[in-house]
């Protein structure tokens, strides 16, 4: 803070008047800030309103005064009356006089609340840091450990270092850290806005570990992975309930989904990502450790083409807990599709489902009721419709699921009633009864009859005997239960179905498979039953499964290979899984056993248990009278309760049941408890058939009885063939077609479900025990089969609190995972391993060029390199590395690389160089020879004849030629040096391009509101409007300069871009206009004045409406489209959500994100594209980006299109015009000429090759090419569709989203390819040669790629460049088709117009003069004789005139409908 005095500058202390800086807090310009005088005794409230006129505020908002101490680490908010200059004397000397930012005591001035309030939680992280560390380096606090993202890097490797980091990073809202290759996510129960669009392309193509670790690093890492190695696979996530594994399969899908399309979303990743939300509403529900529990683990596998794009993908459940439905702990809810469809249906939607009020319903009223999340379950009932939509579900399928939910709630509300008289009960309410035979279409007699009793079968007779009341209820909950679990294995199946590429029916291509596991995590209840005891078996297994692959198979073969190392000891769970599954007295086994006994109970089967097991470590012995067992998993001791064990593992839908639902009128019902699916899907074959058969039948029965006479041969003959085969036979080639293609690999769990209702064979159905461990085995062997990935997930706290870090849980997550020994094995051990003849294959370049011992060679390699011995190991047949060194060998072989590519280039330009050298000295040896011979003007004979023809050649007649024409005009005595030939130099400036238009419909709206009361007050929409009319014939541009001169008050001299803040309006433009063409037009044609002002009004309306669309359309260069969420996102301008399945716009070059509502408030130039104005004042036109070479996004850079015109002009003919090269030294003189003046520039002096190579060279040159290197793997991708429709779709999306200069440019040189393609006859310049030569100019990968990987993509980016070319040839060829067909009709009609004028004059001539004829002749037939022999030989001439011109006109007439007949 200063004070002013004069001439002198001192302290306030001493002086009235003071200087303070105010810094406005959360503005979009960092650090923007402004400097008041203001006296000492200057209040709070006067600096706020000096502040507010100073910075342009708007001060009808309420603002505060904030005095920020130590990097903002204590701030206190001043009153009105409060003086801040007073405050300024208690801060140190040196923040007194001059108080920057930096320094941290500053002034900040906020934005509050009305009623003064301030909102604290705008602090940075950043500033906190800052405290922090002020702080510790004054001693208050300790010092903060150095945060490291990989504790493999820690320099103390022990339980309290890794807890230490942990909590680190999470109380800065960093959740990921890496172990090596593996994630550890740490939940905070809050949602971050780091899963944006933006973030998946700053993670693409990123070696794991160079970025901040990300959930999306390790989707983007397995991917490139099974593209390079041409290996399947697996993402393992692991964690206990409520540590995020839900949440993180949705972010890796998304990831993995927007990795393979590109932008280009097929229909394959949409029902991915439709399935995600439909399984989460019918599985997921809200337990007492969290709000999104997956009550049923999942397995989805993606399947790729060897390119990287979507082929399919398989969607495989375990276990659904279905108890839940029925019963739950009282902080627990039922599943989430309840909840959405009783709250989020609409009133009509009510009544056709009979839907009550959540609290109405006994299977929902045991939880506390809804009241806080209704306004969130209705927008995940609308999110609910769109998935089931984007997943394939039709209205009326969505419908049936509805009523057989709403069927299911109305079950639990039946009730009992013993009979009055007799045994058996009284079932109601009636309402209930009725509403469930309807919403099931099944009759009210037969549901009562199977909700009471069951049928018994004896040897000679069929038993119906009545249900007690817990029998009852039972078989009331199994109803519900069983309908529900197939209800929810129809729809995986359904979404399965939906997610088979059609094209797998056809052919056989290889694939390869990314897999994500999202399994039930590790559960410890209060009350554990037997679906916790199968949920915790199947994570023994998966901790099981990840110790093989981290510790027990990596160590193995670090034996194998004879390398040096020590064992590290890890917690094994072995011992466990024997417990459950070993034979023949497992766990498992033993359920199995004691529920196949009638008279078993769960006491006898707990005793068994405790039997066999007493001595086992892993079973914990309880009190005698307890019915519950303990087992110490590898997390922790569970205690299991007893109950419910036998019953619940066969859980089997009953025969009586089974009848019920086949008896419904509803045939989706019947196909839900359908015995075998590939028979359903049989019979439905058959059944559409024999109906099409049938209404042909019909068809032709009617049409026989129409027309009785017209009947040829046998009416209708559909059989296949003439062979004598039965009727069903004939469609065993469908059956046989459709069962060849393994459509039963996609229904193995809907088999093994509805194998429970094989009531008709007297084989026993599977227990549910057996069918999880068998689908276990299938998973673990599917995992077996793929390389790992592993996210680790922890549970930050037990009671949901967000960014709440619990240490003690934390660290027994740590502890049962054996973190500590899985960082130490990932630390000591080798991340990289390559065979001998995998490394010599990949590092060749660095080898020797003889590699006679491979062992040897690649150890001096190493120890050239100057790589520590530690960090690598030779062994038997493979090579060990650390990660770190194999990406600096990866660096060197890049740099190795580039070195020999550098010098093939060096060499290969010295020989050009050397070539071009001795043609220029022969060259000018012969000029000299030939000025010495001009110079003795033939006096003397000194070079004879021979001489000549010795130093002359054929291929010097050029250069003679030029020679001549600089010396001959002197001797001829011509006064023109130079033809007169038309020059390009007067090409003109902005104009139309003559091209087909490439289809951009993202940037189309037809509907504007233009109107002329707009005022121009922008120096570049004034420049837009000049360019514009310049480019208009109707306009007479002279009386616009006037109108400009004499409204903006400057002179002709001075351009548009010189002005500051014009200020013109349309109206007032549009007035003057017409005044001067009044005054012009004068008095004679003052009529024609309302017609040139209407056009002229229609030219700026045009130019108005195109004015608004580039200021809406494309704020600050972005190019934003909408984009439909499928996770939770953050807006980038407002920073609110964006809920799943909204609609938001993105930015196809930044991946800005943001809502509809915001598009008209973003503040933030694109990132992806170049600022136009910052170069706008440079005068070069090579190797500057193209939006910094034009003035509108749609016009071409005036180099570029200057060139183009004059190839177009000039050398369309020319053979191999883009194939040769021209002179360097020419091309150089152009070159600079270009980039000096190229307005001034004449082309016609240099040769067309010369022309051709700066266009390729102005190509090249670009700092970021025309297809940009952002969009580069894209367009790979897109080349790789196997479709051609797919690809051609594909790449024009594609295009879409480059930046409006590169667009338009490229759309001018792909149209001016076409013109050269189209004379291939004589320049021998085929579609495939221009894309050849273009291809590595116009889509070239970046500099920082592998070179020998970027070759590989040669192919394929000049596919990229031919599809383009033929396609817009094609589009090219289709315009001149329809315009040559509207000539034609253009004439046939105006030769038909002219033929029927001529002949309605012609006959109403004749008729006129035959009249005349016939009066002539009754008045003067017997008086003028003579004059009538006159008259008659004139008359006759005129017949025959007129007979001689009707006959003609009838010839043409005939030849005219010959030639519309051939049309």
């Amino acid at each position: 803070m200063n004070v002013t005095n004069g001439n002198k500058t001192t302290s306030c202390q001493d002086e009235t008047v003071c200087t303070l800086q105010i810094y406005r807090r959360l503005s979009v310009k960092p650090g923007q800030s402004c400097i008041l005088r203001v006296p000492k005794e200057a209040t709070a409230a006067t600096v706020i309103k000096t502040a507010l006129a100073t910075l342009g505020l708007d001060t009808s908002k309420t603002y505060v005064l904030v005095e920020v101490q130590e990097y903002g680490g204590e701030e206190w908010v001043l009153q009105a009356s409060d003086q801040p200059v007073q405050r300024v004397l208690l801060w140190p000397r040196k923040a007194q006089d001059k108080h920057p930012q930096s320094d941290g005591y500053f002034f900040a001035l906020q934005e509050g609340s009305y009623d003064g309030s301030i909102q604290y939680d705008v602090m940075t992280s950043v500033r906190q840091e800052k405290v922090a560390q002020g702080l510790a380096n004054r001693g208050f606090v300790t010092q903060q450990p150095q945060e490291y993202d990989d504790l493999c890097n820690l320099p103390e490797l022990t339980e309290e270092s890794i807890l230490g980091t942990l909590r680190h990073r999470f109380h800065k809202q960093k959740i990921y850290t890496f172990a090596s290759n593996i994630l550890i996510a740490v939940n905070p129960f809050k949602f971050l806005p780091i899963y944006n669009p933006r973030y998946v392309k700053m993670y693409e193509n990123h070696t794991l570990g160079k970025l901040e670790p990300h959930v999306f690093a390790i989707a983007d890492a397995a991917f490139h992975t099974m593209l390079n190695k041409r290996v399947n696979q697996c993402i393992v996530i692991s964690g206990e309930s409520g540590s995020g594994k839900t949440q993180s399969t949705n972010f890796l899908i998304h990831c993995l989904t927007a990795l393979s399309q590109k932008g280009y979303t097929s229909g394959v990743e949409r029902t991915i990502l439709g399935a995600g939300p439909v399984l989460e509403a019918f599985g997921n529900a809200k337990t007492a450790h969290n709000n999104n529990s997956s009550r049923f683990g999942k397995f989805i596998q993606v399947n790729y083409l060897e390119s990287g794009v979507v082929r399919g993908a398989v969607v495989e459940k375990y276990l659904l807990e279905k108890c839940r439905l029925v019963s739950r702990g009282k902080t627990e809810r039922n599943y989430h599709v309840f909840y959405y469809l009783l709250i989020g249906a609409s009133e009509e939607e009510k009544d056709e489902f009979k839907l009550l009020h959540p609290e109405q319903y006994h299977y929902l009223k045991e939880e506390i009721p809804i009241v806080e999340d209704q306004a969130e379950m209705k927008h995940e009932f609308r999110r609910l419709h769109q998935a089931m939509e984007m997943v394939g579900f039709l209205p009326s399928t969505k419908k049936q699921i509805f009523s057989v939910l709403s069927a299911i709630l109305y079950l639990g509300n039946v009730t009992y009633q013993p009979k009055d008289v007799g045994e058996g009960l009284k079932v109601g309410p009636d309402r209930v009864l009725y509403a469930i035979s309807d919403l099931l279409k099944v009759k009210v007699e037969l549901l009562v009859e199977a909700l009471t009793t069951r049928k018994a079968m004896t040897a000679n007779d069929t038993l119906i005997l009545p249900y007690s009341l817990d029998e009852a209820i039972t078989a009331r909950d199994s109803m519900a239960k069983s309908l529900y679990s197939a209800l929810f294995d129809w729809i995986v199946l359904r979404i399965n179905h939906a997610l088979l590429n059609k094209r797998d029916l056809e052919e056989s291509v290889p694939c390869l498979s990314i897999g994500v596991l999202d399994i039930f995590g590790f559960e410890d209840f209060k009350t554990n039953s037997f679906e916790q005891f199968c949920i915790n078996y199947a994570n023994e297994q998966l901790q099981y499964y990840c110790n093989q692959r981290i510790f027990t198979l990596e160590q193995e073969e670090y034996r194998a290979e004879g390398i040096t190392w020590h064992n590290i000891d890890y917690p094994d769970n072995i011992g466990c899984i024997s417990l459950f599954s070993k034979k023949p007295t497992g766990l498992f086994y033993l359920l199995d056993e004691e529920s196949n006994f009638p008279r078993a109970t769960d006491s006898t089967l707990l005793e068994k248990f405790k039997q066999q097991h007493q001595d086992n470590p892993f079973f914990v012995q309880t009190p005698v009278r307890e019915p519950a067992f303990v087992i110490q998993h590898f997390a922790g001791k569970v205690k299991y309760q007893i109950k419910d064990f036998r019953e619940k593992n066969t859980d089997h839908m009953r025969p009586d049941i089974v009848a019920l639902l086949r008896s419904s009128e509803c045939s989706y019902l019947r196909q839900l408890i359908g015995a075998n699916p590939v028979a359903v899907f049989r019979w439905g074959i058959l059944r559409a058939t024999i109906r099409t058969l049938a209404v042909f039948n019909e068809a032709g029965r009617s049409w026989a009885e129409k027309y009785p006479g017209n009947i040829y041969g046998s009416l209708i003959d559909f059989s296949f063939d003439r062979s004598e085969e039965g009727p069903l036979e004939a469609f065993e080639d469908i059956f046989t077609t459709f069962e060849n293609k393994n459509l039963t690999d996609f229904l193995f769990h809907w088999i093994n479900f509805l194998s429970l209702l094989h009531l008709h064979t007297k084989k026993k159905p599977p227990s549910i025990s057996a069918q999880f461990q068998a689908s276990l085995s299938k998973l673990l062997e599917t995992l077996r089969k793929a390389e790992p990935f592993f996210v680790r997930c922890i549970r930050s706290n037990g009671d949901k609190r967000e960014m709440h870090f619990d240490d003690a849980l934390v660290l027994q997550q740590l502890r049962y995972t054996g973190m500590l020994q899985t960082v130490r094995i990932r630390r000591s051990g080798y991340g990289a391993k390559f065979t001998f003849k995998e490394f010599t294959d990949q590092f060749r370049v660095l080898l020797p060029k003889e590699i006679s011992t491979p062992q040897q060679d690649i150890t001096n390699l190493l120890t050239k390199m100057g790589l520590p011995r530690s960090s690598f190991q030779i062994g038997r047949t493979k090579v060990f590395l650390k990660e770190s060194e194999r990406q600096i060998l990866q660096e060197a072989l890049h740099k190795e690389v580039m070195r020999r590519i550098i010098i093939l280039q060096r060499w290969f330009r010295a020989c050009l160089m050397r070539k071009q050298y001795l043609r220029e000295r022969e060259g000018i040896i012969t000029i000299q020879v030939l000025f010495v011979w001009l110079s003795r003007g033939f006096k003397k004979n000194a070079f004879s004849r021979p001489v000549v023809s010795k130093c002359f050649s054929c291929n010097d007649l050029p250069l003679l030629l030029s020679f001549t024409s600089l010396f001959g005009p002197k001797a001829s005595g011509s006064h023109s040096n130079f033809p007169r030939v038309k020059s390009s130099a007067t090409f003109p400036g902005p104009r139309r391009n003559p091209t087909i238009k490439i289809s951009r419909a993202t940037r189309v709206q037809e509907k504007w509101n233009a109107s002329l009361d707009r005022e121009i007050t922008d120096s570049n929409e004034l420049r837009h409007l000049d360019e514009f009319l310049g480019n208009q014939v109707c306009v007479d541009v002279y009386i616009l300069l006037q109108l400009f001169e004499r409204h903006l008050d400057f002179n002709s001299k001075v351009g548009f871009d010189t002005l500051v803040n014009p200020n013109i309006g349309y109206t007032t433009l549009m007035s003057g206009y017409q005044t001067r063409v009044s005054s012009l037009a004068g008095l004679k044609k003052a009529s024609e004045v309302p017609l040139v002002v209407n056009l002229f009004q229609s030219v700026l309306d045009g130019f108005i409406r195109g004015e608004l669309k580039r200021l809406e359309v494309d704020p600050l260069g972005h190019l934003f489209s909408t984009y439909q969420v499928t996770i939770m996102q953050s807006c980038d301008q407002c920073s609110s959500f964006i809920w799943g399945m909204e609609k938001a716009f993105m930015c196809s070059s930044c991946k800005m994100v943001c809502h509809k509502k915001c598009l008209s408030k973003i503040t933030v130039n694109c990132t992806g594209h170049c600022d136009r104005k910052v170069s706008t004042a440079q005068t070069l036109h090579f190797g500057v980006p193209v939006c910094a070479l034009v003035r509108t996004a749609d016009s071409v850079p005036f180099v570029m299109e200057k060139m183009l015109v004059h190839v177009e002009m000039n050398g369309l003919y020319t053979e191999g015009i883009y194939r040769k090269s021209g002179s360097v030294c020419r091309a150089k003189e152009l070159h600079h000429l270009l980039e000096k003046s190229p307005q001034a520039v004449s082309f016609d002096n240099y040769p067309i090759h010369t022309i051709t190579g700066l266009v390729k060279q102005w190509l090249r040159e670009l700092p970021d090419p025309l297809m940009t290197y952002s969009l580069y793997n894209d367009f790979l991708y897109a080349a790789d569709l196997p479709e051609e429709s797919e690809r051609l779709r594909a790449l024009y999306r594609k295009l879409d989203e480059l930046p409006p200069p590169n667009f338009s440019t490229l759309e001018r040189l792909i149209f001016h390819l076409v013109k050269v393609a189209k004379e291939e006859a004589h320049n021998r310049m085929s579609v495939n040669a221009l894309a050849i030569v273009f291809a590595p100019c116009i889509l070239r990968c970046p500099d920082s790629s592998d070179p020998l990987l970027s070759m590989k993509d040669i192919n394929k980016t000049t596919l990229c460049v031919e599809i383009l070319i033929n396609e817009q040839t094609r589009r090219y060829n289709q315009k001149m088709e329809e315009i040559q067909q509207l000539e034609n009709a253009e004439a046939m009609a105006v030769k038909q117009l002219k033929l029927r004028r001529q002949n309605t004059v012609r006959k109403y001539l004749c008729c006129t003069v035959h009249k005349i004829f016939c009066l002539s002749f009754r008045n003067d037939l017997a008086f003028r004789l003579p004059e009538f022999d006159q008259d008659s030989s004139d008359a006759e001439n005129m017949d025959s005139e007129s007979l001689v011109s009707s006959d003609s006109l009838l010839e043409d007439h005939c030849v005219s409908l010959d030639s519309e007949g051939q049309y």
